[in-house]
């Protein structure tokens, strides 16, 4: 019997996602469950704690969704509104579990903790709904049939929800549906930029639907996810192969590992293969790359020299002739500086302003990074500086990125 094509909607209900003070982890782990099983996301709503506003998501998922699964607002405080918003996109009203009560106060009286009269909105569901007990928590989760559509409706708990999810939700969906299977292998490509990747890829295999092919840009890295629905992991497996051949076959020379490979991996086995070492420098990161590198198993074999310096000043002391000119020149004149000096055959320099705490445009550059590897020297700047968040992650992947691309120009011109 063939899969059925399945397909969900998430919504994440809660204030504090709008404002930003929490980040919503529960929905993209509700989508990666769901892939698994061969259920497909097309929509992932956030939402406020309004009730009006929740049961219009809710609705408007059912129009659009077989399956609506919503996490968070099924606490005892006057804010947990979803099990209104359920009943009220339904039509339907609330019913009172007395034997939900019966196990919440259970719950509290393990925890030695008095239950409040406020716990028991826990116990209404609404109406025909099938109860999700929840051993790890105080609220329960509710599974609504509406018509040939399904409401379901998960605590915000991060860990109360993954165990429902997994342990109830999932039986629950796999004995209802035939759902197959959905298997996902990601290219990891570096020393290119996304829309001559996007280009040389084709639109043959992008705009295919099955398996489908999509990029996903990071700064210095771009992963090609190449993803395939069928009935068995076998089918999937040989669908995924089939059109992987055909994206190295055009994009080969700019892949340096699948899935979970990392970028400073596949730099320090170029490296070994190469008898090279790398020579570093960094100036206001705390010293991230050299870090990332000695974390890789013979990363420390690969490294001939590390610098590191908490302040521009001292970098100064380090290198006083580079006095005047600017971020950029100072990187690249150290670069090519460190591996004369260490006999190394690729220099990565990372130059922050630990001072800077805003981000500003490109063109008042506060950071910059050069790479060079035997005659070439790549560089960039960014606009900001040595206490923003972003310093740390976009300065070394571009980093290790261009230098992994760099080496490997490097050995196809001797």
């Amino acid at each position: 019997m063939a899969a059925q094509s399945v397909n969900a909607e998430i919504i994440s209900i809660g204030t504090e996602i709008l404002l930003g003070e929490i980040t919503d982890t529960n929905s993209v782990h509700i989508a990666r469950t769901l892939r698994d099983i061969g259920v497909s996301v097309y929509f992932m709503v956030s939402v406020g704690d309004n009730q009006a506003r929740i049961t219009e998501a809710i609705r408007t998922a059912l129009d659009r969704a077989n399956i609506v699964i919503t996490t968070g607002g099924l606490g005892p405080t006057v804010d947990d509104m979803t099990r209104q918003a359920v009943a009220a996109a339904t039509g339907r009203g609330l019913t009172f579990h007395e034997d939900l009560l019966e196990r919440i106060a259970e719950r509290f009286s393990s925890f030695r903790v008095k239950m409040t009269e406020n716990n028991k909105q826990q116990a209404y569901l609404p109406d025909a709904s099938i109860p999700i007990d929840n051993p790890v928590g105080t609220a329960p989760g509710f599974i609504v049939e509406h018509g040939d559509k399904l409401v379901i409706s998960l605590p915000g708990v991060p860990r109360e929800m993954k165990y429902l999810l997994s342990e109830k939700v999932i039986p629950f969906l796999r004995q209802r549906y035939n759902l197959g299977i959905i298997r996902t292998r990601v290219l990891r490509t570096a020393g290119i930029g996304e829309s001559a990747l996007d280009d040389l890829i084709g639109k043959d295999l992008l705009e295919g639907s099955n398996p489908t092919v999509g990029l996903g840009a990071h700064s210095g890295v771009i992963d090609v996810r190449i993803t395939a629905k069928a009935d068995t992991p076998e089918q999937a497996d040989s669908m995924i192969a089939d059109i992987e051949r055909e994206v190295r076959s055009r994009v080969g020379m700019y892949i340096f590992g699948t899935n979970k490979d990392t970028i400073q991996s596949a730099l320090v086995q170029e490296l070994l293969a190469r008898s090279a070492t790398l020579a570093v420098s960094e100036c206001g990161t705390g010293g991230v790359v050299a870090q990332l590198i000695r974390d890789v198993e013979g990363g420390s074999a690969v490294l001939s020299y590390v610098g590191l310096h908490d302040s521009l000043g001292n970098l100064g002391e380090a290198f006083p002739k580079l006095a005047g000119l600017s971020i950029r020149d100072q990187a690249v004149a150290i670069a090519e500086q460190i591996c004369t000096q260490h006999g190394a055959l690729a220099g990565l320099v990372i130059i922050s302003n630990p001072d800077q705490i805003k981000d500003h445009a490109d063109a008042d550059a506060s950071t910059a990074v050069a790479v060079c590897v035997g005659e070439k020297t790549h560089s960039r700047v960014y606009g900001f500086g040595g206490q923003v968040d972003l310093t740390g992650p976009w300065t070394s992947t571009w980093g290790l990125a261009t230098a992994w691309r760099m080496l490997r120009e490097h050995r196809s011109a001797q």
